[in-house]
């Protein structure tokens, strides 16, 4: 893959690790551990990725130079 579409791989890896634990920890806090858990979250996962995507590709660059100029 090129280096150029590191940003867009990069932002869809993250939302969707971040997307996977954070449906998850939430379901299973909010309704435990039921036999419906695994499909509940598959549609949670589905449902907020679309959503998780964009926001980190258009926030990521702006956290990026954040951090730099705190660490500069």
């Amino acid at each position: 893959m090129p280096a150029r579409f590191a940003p867009i791989l990069f932002s869809a890896l993250l939302s969707a690790i971040m997307v996977s634990i954070v449906s998850a920890f939430v379901l299973v806090n909010t309704q435990g551990f039921n036999p419906g858990l695994p499909s509940q979250w598959f549609r949670s996962c589905v449902t907020i990725w679309p959503v998780a995507f964009p926001t980190v590709a258009i926030v990521a660059p702006w956290v990026r130079q954040i951090v730099g100029r705190i660490t500069a």
